[in-house]
């Protein structure tokens, strides 16, 4: 691939109010271990698409903005752990079906366009938001009160990587219909 590349990926970025909920539980969550997640780094991943040129970038946006989905309220109400990496995350017990059609209508507007995705973690849909990193943790704590979150848009972003963490920017927004009465 010639010229320059962007590494990107389609995801959910919290409302404001979620973000403030998910910024506090980071921080406490990682107050005695690990890094946490800083607010504007916040998101949950729909589909990792990995490096492209800035030709592939153009068709990402066109299939993207073809994909037909309707708002949703997301409910974040369990934390877990994954050890390799130290990753402590929120998710939902039970994502809701809105949420699993929209990453479904993405990864086939995706597939109709001919772009390829990025396979680095292959398998079921496992909607989170990473909340700390390098964490060490022999137990998984509670969430006694879920993280509400009012979804009505995906976005297309790019990452950064640098050596402390990584950083984002928003390349484009999609919005959701609203729901039929």
């Amino acid at each position: 691939m010639s010229g320059a590349t962007h590494r990107v990926f389609f995801a959910l970025w919290p409302d404001a109010a979620a973000a403030t909920h998910l910024t506090a539980l980071a921080a406490n969550l990682a107050a005695h271990t690990g890094r946490p997640i800083k607010a504007s780094a916040l998101h949950l991943t729909l589909e990792f698409i990995g490096d492209v040129s800035a030709a592939d970038l153009v068709r990402l946006k066109e299939a993207a903005a073809k994909v037909v989905s309707t708002r949703f309220d997301l409910a974040l109400d369990r934390l877990g752990y994954w050890p390799r990496g130290g990753i402590l995350w929120a998710g939902c017990n039970r994502p809701p079906e809105a949420l699993r059609e929209l990453a479904s209508a993405l990864k086939g507007a995706l597939a109709h366009g001919g772009l390829e995705r990025h396979d680095r973690h292959a398998g079921d849909f496992a909607p989170h938001v990473t909340l700390a990193r390098r964490a060490r943790c022999a137990s998984v704590p509670r969430l006694d009160t879920p993280i509400g979150w009012h979804v009505d848009r995906f976005v297309l972003a790019e990452s950064h990587l640098h050596p402390s963490a990584a950083s984002y920017r928003l390349l484009a927004e999609f919005p959701l219909a609203a729901a039929a009465p």
